[in-house]
C-alpha cells in the first residue's frame, strides 16, 4: 500500500461505526463510491473483524513507493 492509499483508505471509511467485519468494511466504501484503486486495496484486507478505522488501513497490504528497490522509508 503507498501513502496515497492509507489516505484513500481512511477517507472512504471516515464517519464508519466500528467495529465492521471486512465486507462491511467494503460495503461501506462502495456506497461512498470509493474509487476502484481504493477498493483493490481494501479487497486485500484479511478476513476479520476491524476495531477501528486505523487497524482497517494497517491491515491492507503494503506495497513499495517511488521509484526507488524498496521503495520510500517512512
Amino acid at each position: 500500500m503507498t501513502y496515497r492509499d492509507d489516505l484513500r483508505v481512511a477517507k472512504s471509511l471516515q464517519g464508519a461505526d466500528f467495529p465492521r467485519t471486512r465486507q462491511q468494511v467494503l460495503d461501506y466504501a462502495r456506497e461512498r463510491d470509493a474509487d476502484e484503486k481504493t477498493l483493490e486495496a481494501m479487497r486485500a484486507l484479511p478476513e476479520r473483524t476491524y476495531d477501528d478505522r486505523a487497524q482497517v488501513v494497517r491491515a491492507v497490504p503494503q506495497e513499495p513507493e517511488g521509484d526507488r528497490p524498496g521503495g520510500i522509508e517512512r
